[in-house]
């Protein structure tokens, strides 16, 4: 059963909305909040029931929407301590004041974060986000990570936070596709690191096009404005360029992700070799 809440001084209400107003409340918790019934269908999948559903009446009138309500509250195991219980049926006013999706359907997920634990070992493709604070191209680049396959993404600590609800938004779900690291300082990757390391620049000889990406390894991308720090050195670092025209002086970084994770897959399926699936 849904607990209805029809008045914005509900405490219930009142912890929602600062888990979707507040990175310190969601951080404290350890929760959060995902909307829609993509997102939720795709949290639902890998990791099972939510922390808390939250619907509005209208719209338990979709067939999803139902399911995804009835699978959530189906599963025995599942258990909450936020304020509310296990779903929370909201007036559509109360729920458009946490929603940031334009002209949603009504359905959310407050959910456990999901921490993954980064191995003692790095020996398969991953990426790793240095400083970069657009919540946009974050998102961005974790949906071309899932598109290609590349399964490990680690953010170095200033990073924009992978669970915030505009790189979720920008993910469309990649995020249930992926291990993701967040805040790890440079040394703690690079003393597990078994893969060759490649980064971008402009002045590079060697372009995209002429690297052999066949095998496993990390890629580096810097900060939209200051790039990538000067201190993330590894052995045998290679450095690659993106031809382009003069006209602009540089790509966004996350086009820039997406142009060097393509050619890699490209290269990978035209001529098979060692590679990390």
């Amino acid at each position: 059963m849904s607990r209805k809440i029809r008045s914005r001084d509900n405490p219930a209400f009142k912890q929602l909305l600062r888990i979707t107003a507040s990175a310190r409340e969601r951080r404290q918790l350890g929760v959060s909040f995902i909307e829609g019934i993509h997102l939720c269908e795709s949290y639902l999948g890998r990791f099972g029931a939510p922390r808390q559903v939250v619907h509005t009446e209208a719209a338990l009138a979709d067939p999803q929407v139902r399911a995804l309500v009835d699978a959530a509250l189906g599963d025995p195991n599942s258990r909450t301590d936020l304020l509310g219980g296990r779903c929370v049926e909201l007036g559509d006013g109360l729920f458009g004041e946490l929603s940031q999706v334009e002209h949603g359907i009504g359905i959310a997920y407050v959910i456990d974060t999901p921490a993954d634990h980064l191995p003692q070992v790095l020996d398969s493709d991953a990426l790793y986000l240095d400083a970069l604070q657009d919540p946009g191209n974050v998102g961005t680049i974790l949906r071309t990570c899932a598109a290609v396959g590349v399964h490990r993404v680690i953010t170095a600590p200033g990073t924009a936070w992978c669970w915030s609800p505009k790189v979720l938004r920008a993910g469309m779900g990649a995020h249930f596709a992926l291990e993701i690291h967040e805040s790890i300082p440079w040394e703690k990757v690079l003393a597990r690191l078994r893969v060759p390391v490649m980064a971008t620049a402009a002045q590079a000889r060697q372009t995209i096009w002429q690297a052999d990406l066949r095998g496993p390894r990390l890629w580096l991308f810097g900060s939209e404005g200051s790039g990538l720090d000067p201190e993330r050195q590894a052995p045998g670092l290679a450095w690659v360029s993106i031809p382009q025209r003069p006209a602009v002086e540089s790509l966004n970084v996350a086009v820039a992700a997406a142009v060097c994770l393509f050619e890699q897959l490209r290269q990978r399926e035209a001529q098979p070799g060692p590679h990390q699936g």
